[in-house]
C-alpha cells in the first residue's frame, strides 16, 4: 500500500497524478494522513479512475458540485469517473487517516464494449449525474460493503495471487454498489457542459499559475463569458475565481518549500504570489503558519509538528 501526502496533476489534461498506476495492472491502493497535507484538504481534481475509499480514522468532508457529505470513521464510499471533488479534513486536532482502492473500469470489466461492462459498468460511469454513492454502517445494506471494504485493504502485495484476490473482493463490493437503490443513495447534480468549461478553466490556471491571470483569460479558454465564469466557479467550486487561483498557488508553493532550499521570495515569485511579505501573510491565513516553518515541519520527518 502506498501512502500519500499531497497529489499531482498530469501534464497537458491535468488529471490528477496517480502514482503507479500502470496500463497493465490499472489499479493502486493507498493511504492518506490528511494531518499531512496543505491545510488538511485534498484540492479539487478529477481522474477518469474510480475512487472506492474507507474512513479508518477521523472525519472527512467530500465536496461536489452537487454538494458537502461528511464521513467518519467506519463510513466509506465511491467517487464516480471523472467527478469534480475535493476533501477536507473536519478537525484541527483528530488524526484523519483514509485509505483508498484507484482503479480503472477495466479492471474489472477488461474492454469497454464487454458484456460486463456494458451491464454492470456503464449503468454507473456513464450516470454523470451520479457523482458521489456513500456508505454507512447504520444501513444494512451499506454495513456489508463496508466489511467487504475494510477486509480488502487488509490483502497483502506479497501474497501469492494478490492480483486475483484483490480484483474479485473489488468486483464483489461493485456487485453489491450496483444493487443499491439510487439516486437516494447517491449525491447527485445536473451534469452540463458547464462541468467541462470548469475543468477548462482548472487546466488554464494549472498552467499559467506562476503568470498573471486576468478573468478574460479563464473565460477565453472556456469560450464563456466573464459572467458566466464567476457563476460556474461558484456552482461547482463553491468558491470565486480569484479564490481558486490563490489555492492553486499555494498548493504549489508548499510543493516547492517541500522539494526545494529556495529562498521563500524566489517561491513567492514562482508561484505568481508576488511579494515575500504578501507571500506571509495569505500563506498564515490559510496554512496557519509560515512559509519557513511550514518547510521546517514537513521537511523533517521527525517533526510531529502539524500546519
Amino acid at each position: 500500500m502506498k501512502h500519500i501526502s499531497r497529489i499531482e496533476f498530469i501534464a497537458g489534461s491535468k488529471e490528477e497524478l496517480l502514482p503507479d498506476f500502470l496500463p497493465e495492472f490499472p489499479c493502486i491502493t493507498t493511504s492518506a494522513l490528511l494531518d499531512q497535507f496543505t491545510g488538511r484538504l485534498v484540492p479539487w481534481h478529477w481522474h477518469k479512475a474510480l475512487e472506492l475509499f474507507y474512513m479508518e480514522s477521523g472525519e472527512l468532508e467530500y465536496c461536489t458540485p452537487g454538494g458537502t457529505m461528511l464521513f467518519p470513521a467506519g463510513t466509506g464510499g465511491l467517487v464516480n469517473s471523472n467527478v469534480l471533488h475535493m476533501t477536507r479534513a473536519r478537525a484541527q486536532s483528530a488524526r484523519t487517516f483514509q485509505l483508498h482502492h484507484i482503479f480503472d473500469p477495466s479492471f474489472l470489466a477488461g474492454e469497454a464494449g464487454s458484456r460486463i461492462f456494458r451491464r454492470y459498468i456503464e449503468p454507473i460511469t456513464a450516470a454523470s449525474q451520479l457523482e458521489l454513492i456513500p456508505l454507512y454502517p447504520d444501513t444494512p445494506e451499506h454495513s456489508t460493503i463496508l466489511d467487504m471494504l475494510r477486509s480488502s485493504f487488509e490483502l497483502k502485495e506479497q501474497e501469492e495471487g494478490y492480483e486475483l484476490l484483490l480484483r474479485n473482493s473489488l468486483s464483489a463490493i461493485w456487485l453489491k454498489l450496483f444493487t443499491l437503490p439510487r439516486p437516494a443513495s447517491a449525491t447527485v447534480h445536473p451534469y452540463g457542459a458547464a462541468d467541462d468549461k470548469v475543468k477548462s478553466m482548472m487546466i488554464y490556471i494549472h498552467e499559467h499559475y506562476p503568470e498573471k491571470i486576468q478573468i478574460s483569460d479563464l473565460s477565453e479558454a472556456a469560450y464563456i463569458s466573464e459572467r458566466e465564469c464567476y457563476r460556474a466557479f461558484k456552482k461547482y467550486l463553491h468558491m470565486s475565481p480569484v479564490d481558486y487561483i490563490r489555492s492553486y498557488r499555494l498548493q504549489m508553493a508548499c510543493q516547492m518549500l517541500l522539494k526545494s532550499n529556495a529562498p521563500v521570495t524566489a517561491i513567492s515569485q514562482a508561484c505568481g504570489l508576488g511579494s515575500s511579505s504578501y507571500f506571509g501573510k495569505i500563506f498564515r491565513e490559510s496554512i496557519g503558519c509560515t512559509p519557513q516553518e511550514y518547510r521546517s515541519i514537513w521537511q523533517n520527518p521527525d517533526n510531529s509538528g502539524q500546519n
